[in-house]
């Protein structure tokens, strides 16, 4: 049923907007309305995927448990995760911009705060050569953190 995996990935592409919303509130102290406009959806969507993260009217809690699929690097190039909480979710875009610092500048001791560390049963890799191989084959994505579901044209 081609229809039916369309409208997953697009839910799952509208969660993942509302989860930007509440990372940007959290990050700037900006209002909903100010953070969804930014992120081009309406607060009333924010809400409707996320209305257990606002204590009171728009503040947001300061951290949430929510489940979120964020793409990471292996040693087989960069897979899907299940990330549990914002703090992991934070967690991860920390190394990933490391990861893209020692690429861009070969400084390699952002990536020190990884070592021996993982999110759930995944490591972080921390080895400069292993990170160096993988780019150099194309196995790295660095643009996108979020992973969605395949949709079949």
């Amino acid at each position: 049923m081609p229809n039916g995996n369309r409208r997953r990935g697009k839910k799952a592409e509208t969660y993942n907007r509302a989860l930007h919303v509440l990372a940007r509130m959290r990050r700037t102290g900006s209002t909903l309305t100010a953070a969804a406009r930014e992120e081009h959806i309406d607060p009333r969507t924010v809400r409707k995927y996320l209305s257990t993260e606002f204590s009171r009217r728009t503040r947001p809690t300061k951290a949430d448990r929510r489940r979120r699929d964020m793409l990471m690097p292996t040693a087989l190039g960069t897979a899907p995760v299940v990330v549990r909480g914002s703090r992991q979710a934070s967690q991860l875009g920390r190394y990933m911009s490391a990861v893209g610092k020692y690429l861009r500048t070969g400084d390699a001791d952002a990536l020190g705060e990884f070592r021996g560390k993982s999110i759930g049963s995944q490591p972080f890799i921390t080895d400069a050569e292993t990170l160096s191989s993988l780019a150099q084959a194309g196995a790295l994505t660095l643009d996108e953190i979020y992973a969605l579901p395949e949709s079949s044209s």
